[in-house]
């Protein structure tokens, strides 16, 4: 049996109060361990024209929130802000080059009507559900998260091994326990993993595309100076001509597959 290497990043905050982000996206990554090797000399190779193209060093994280705001070390750079375009849209055609598959699941908390409602743990739950039914039995995967929720992660994981209730389409629900999943959920620091930090990339930009898009909210300030709804749509559009979007995830048919919950 095949096994793939899942990758985690999120955007948002996982509480279940609005005070911090109305949503949470967990972006999910997963590759045949077969592939790996080639998807990571692309990002090498990506990393090493933004070096020779911009001076980014290729050693240093791509955490996109800050590099679209100008925030932390990339301040030191003195990026224009159409250098900070540049390499996003880099970023982005080399991720829709690579051979991986990517899920989104968003948990709208503006929509939640019950105070014990598990954010993290729903949306980890969704995620890993349509990751173990893409694989048909035929492959089994290893998951990788990066630092900091760990412990409630594994502690799902462990959960719905044993029970996992899905939805029933003649009404009700059976347990469906997580077959594909090998060992528990392990932890990775994002600034040493260019797979986190690609989940990282698309969960933020999901964030804003469900936001400005879906959502026909406006964009945070600090962001629309740099980039507008335009260029979000292109980038999950170039995402979707890669093929790297598992657009079957979603029941709803969302054209870029987002799974968003509560209903």
């Amino acid at each position: 049996m095949n096994t793939c290497l899942v990758y985690f990043d999120e955007t948002g905050d996982d509480g279940a109060n609005t005070l911090s982000s109305n949503q949470f996206v967990l972006t999910s990554i997963y590759m045949q361990t077969d592939t790996w090797q080639e998807n990571f000399n692309k990002i090498r190779n990506c990393r090493k024209e933004l070096k020779d193209r911009f001076g980014f060093h290729i050693s240093e994280e791509i955490h996109t929130k800050h590099l679209v705001r100008d925030k932390g070390f990339y301040r030191s750079y003195g990026w224009t802000d159409q250098q900070r375009r540049d390499i996003l849209i880099a970023f982005t055609k080399c991720i829709a080059s690579l051979d991986l598959k990517i899920i989104n699941v968003i948990i709208d908390k503006t929509k939640i009507r019950t105070e014990d409602y598990c954010v993290l743990e729903k949306a980890l739950t969704y995620n890993i559900q349509r990751i173990d039914n893409d694989s048909h039995g035929q492959w089994n995967y290893l998951a990788i998260t990066d630092k900091g929720r760990l412990a409630p992660m594994r502690k799902t994981a462990r959960a719905i091994r044993a029970y996992n209730p899905v939805q029933s389409h003649f009404g009700g629900y059976t347990n469906q326990p997580i077959k594909g999943m090998v060992e528990d959920i392990m932890e990775k620091d994002s600034a040493e993993s260019y797979f986190v930090q690609i989940c990282d990339f698309v969960s933020y930009f999901v964030d804003l595309y469900y936001r400005s898009v879906d959502k026909k909210e406006a964009l945070p300030i600090r962001v629309s100076r740099v980039i507008d709804t335009d260029f979000i749509r292109s980038v999950m559009a170039t995402l979707k001509q890669g093929n790297t979007l598992n657009l079957k995830a979603s029941s709803s048919h969302h054209p870029y597959g987002f799974v968003v919950y509560p209903k």
